[in-house]
């Protein structure tokens, strides 16, 4: 997916000035995210702001937030909504999560975040920037989310497996307990490449299922391609 743009059936979104292009991970989150009466939602490190573009057309009755640090990223995003049917549910801040503003509680926040803590570096800051947790770690990323999620909203988080781990492990010490875990599986034979988890306040029984992308000859599987029926081309 290394084109200056990506067309999806509803939208356009152009990344030539971002760091990191759309991938599966933000296809897979955005698609995967649960919460029929969601009217606020907030994109964590929106990137290109494909994630808040996909949920703009998933809920048509949510406005939609999405904050970023990178300069020309977060610009690039505000003209990715701007020229959306979703424009006027769709606003973007620039800026760190840290700082983002607690004038109101959100019923989901969705993160697809940098994971890569002591990972070796590229020589692009800004690539930099958006894998490695320098500038927001998962500790940042849930105190704040802490103080920005609704009574009965929910966080929902992509990462690899070990990852995912580690961010469980710190996520009950802000209140904020696993609900749902979906484990991504290239094949139904290979190994788990990712999770998302839909997190909440509530302590409950803890619901998993298994997504398998591909089948044995390649193709998409039946029920990955529900889940990109609507939003990717051809589906």
């Amino acid at each position: 997916m290394g084109n200056t743009w990506f067309q999806f059936q509803q939208f356009r979104v152009e990344q030539d000035r971002c760091a990191m292009k759309i991938s599966t991970d933000s296809v897979l989150l955005g698609t995967l995210v649960q919460g029929e009466s969601a009217s606020r939602i907030l994109d964590i490190g929106t990137g290109t702001g494909v994630i808040a573009l996909i949920l703009a057309q998933r809920f048509p009755k949510a406005q939609i937030q999405a904050v970023e640090l990178d300069e020309e990223a977060g610009n690039q995003a505000s003209e990715n909504f701007a020229k959306s049917p979703f424009s006027t549910r769709l606003n973007l801040v620039k800026g760190r999560f840290q700082e983002f503003p607690e004038k109101e509680q959100f019923d989901l926040l969705v993160s697809n975040p940098p994971y890569f803590p002591n990972h070796l570096k590229a020589s692009d800051p800004r690539r930099n920037q958006a894998l490695h947790t320098d500038e927001l770690s998962f500790w940042e990323l849930l105190e704040k989310a802490g103080k920005l999620l609704s009574e009965e909203g929910s966080l929902w988080m992509i990462l690899p497996p070990a990852q995912m781990k580690e961010f469980e492990g710190l996520s009950g010490k802000q209140s904020l307990f696993p609900k749902k875990l979906i484990s991504v599986k290239d094949s139904a034979d290979s190994k788990v490449i990712r999770q998302v988890v839909q997190f909440q306040r509530k302590m409950e029984l803890q619901v998993e299922e298994e997504l398998i992308l591909k089948e044995s000859d390649g193709s998409f599987s039946a029920s990955y391609s529900r889940l990109i029926s609507g939003f990717l081309l051809g589906f």
